[in-house]
């Protein structure tokens, strides 16, 4: 008998949890970047995000209240293992202890993620993800929450988004820990944390446990007219965007990335990659919109520039709002990994809107359209042979959003971050009618 489709709503500690000083968590390279000034739009601070961390039971009410079947949460290593390695934050372990324990009685299906870049500060001050260590030292913690969790969550995601983490926080600077690295040294931290993925896998899998590894994905458009420059720059961004932690995982292989000026990349030691092929059992998809990749202009540093896609409604952030896109991102990955392709779940996929409260009630036509369309982008793509088994809304409440502070609403209940007060919008009624209309039993 197979498993139920499995629908949901996801989140990440450090943009809902708070408490960032309580119980023993130490802090993280987050704590740190947003502390320094103009890092974080209007000078946001994280110390309160939803409060989730005291507030835990009046959210796993609202997931109840939606009608899902399984929730995407993750877990605050600093709150764990505080210092990276080392000492275990008994404190720590048991406020996910009470998390899980709810949500199981419940029949809400955990489904955590282990790193959603909230990389313990002592780690960064040891080197970070330049440093090898780092990656054994996320093993360790990996086995300690495993060891206390396992018992009643079989599925969990490594790593959030590593290509994200990676470029924004190790390229541009614009995301913790807020360094400009060279082309060399990015792709050391991206070798890190792929070996820290299938470091991690491994103790997973040693458990009985499986091992998911959660992408963010982007469809490569090219512009009308394109010239051969076009194409090259879109298929440089495709390896480095798309591939670089997909190929590795699946086909034991890196991409093409003489486009860089790297002929390998840095840091890969014998026996590496065999650790990290086959490291997973199911890749999650992270899909907000297409890229429209053009050839760069002279002495621009990349190999490929990014267009405006017009034409289409955009959300609140402007980002343009394709659902077509996930079924090609979907169907995209089913044809060319083949039978190497384990099933996919879509971890994060959601929009940001302007949302008020008026008259107790937020009205958000324009993300109940964004769901609806997505869903339907699922189900084509699953009719398309993907074997797509989860859904998951980013996200359940209005949330700290990393650089943009609280200035981007993604939620299907919105939060006055002075009060706390929560509020379903009408698309988290719509989704709840959308589950049950999905699962009701013939």
């Amino acid at each position: 008998m197979s498993s139920p489709f499995l629908w949901g709503t996801a989140s990440a500690a450090f943009q809902v949890e708070g408490a960032l000083s309580e119980d023993g968590r130490a802090p993280s390279v987050w704590d740190v970047f947003a502390a320094r000034p103009g890092a974080i739009r209007d000078g946001h601070s994280p110390a309160a995000a939803c409060d989730h961390y005291h507030r835990w039971s009046e959210d796993v009410d609202l997931l109840d209240r939606l009608g899902v079947n399984a929730y995407r949460f993750s877990i605050a290593w600093p709150r764990v293992v505080p210092r990276g390695s080392g000492a275990v934050n008994k404190a720590g372990l048991d406020f996910y202890d009470r998390l899980v324990d709810a949500l199981v009685e419940r029949g809400i299906t955990p489904l955590p993620t282990l790193f959603h870049w909230d990389l313990p500060q002592a780690l960064e001050d040891a080197g970070g993800w330049l440093a090898r260590d780092t990656s054994k030292a996320f093993a360790d913690y990996t086995a300690v929450v495993a060891d206390r969790l396992g018992d009643r969550v079989g599925r969990w995601i490594t790593l959030n988004e590593p290509v994200v983490h990676m470029a924004y926080g190790h390229a541009f600077g614009i995301h913790a820990p807020g360094r400009t690295l060279d082309v060399p040294e990015v792709l050391r931290v991206a070798h890190h944390l792929l070996l820290a993925h299938g470091l991690a896998a491994a103790e997973l899998r040693s458990r009985g446990l499986e091992a998911l590894l959660t992408n963010n994905l982007s469809p490569v458009r090219a512009p009308e007219h394109a010239t051969d420059a076009d194409l090259a720059a879109g298929a440089a961004y495709d390896a480095l965007h798309n591939r670089l932690f997909t190929d590795p995982v699946l086909t034991g292989a890196h991409p093409d990335l003489s486009a860089f000026g790297v002929p390998e990349v840095p840091g890969v030691r014998e026996g590496d990659l065999d650790l990290i092929s086959g490291s997973v059992d199911g890749i999650g998809v992270n899909y907000y919109n297409p890229s429209l990749v053009l050839a760069p202009e002279e002495g621009s540093g990349l190999p490929f520039a990014l267009g405006e896609i017009t034409g289409v409604p955009t959300t609140a952030f402007g980002w343009p709002v394709v659902p077509e896109g996930l079924t090609e991102t979907l169907v995209g990955l089913t044809d060319r990994y083949g039978s190497a392709l384990p099933p996919l779940y879509v971890t994060e996929n959601g929009c940001s809107c302007r949302d008020e409260v008026e008259d107790g009630r937020v009205t958000d036509p324009e993300r109940i359209a964004y769901l609806e369309g997505h869903i339907a982008a699922v189900d084509a793509a699953r009719e398309r042979g993907a074997d797509v088994r989860g859904y998951f809304v980013w996200t359940l409440t209005d949330n700290f959003e990393w650089a943009e502070g609280y200035h981007q609403r993604f939620g299907l209940v919105h939060v006055d971050h002075a009060t706390q007060t929560r509020t379903p919008k009408d698309s988290f009624a719509r989704y709840r009618d959308i589950i049950a209309a999905r699962t009701a039993v013939p």
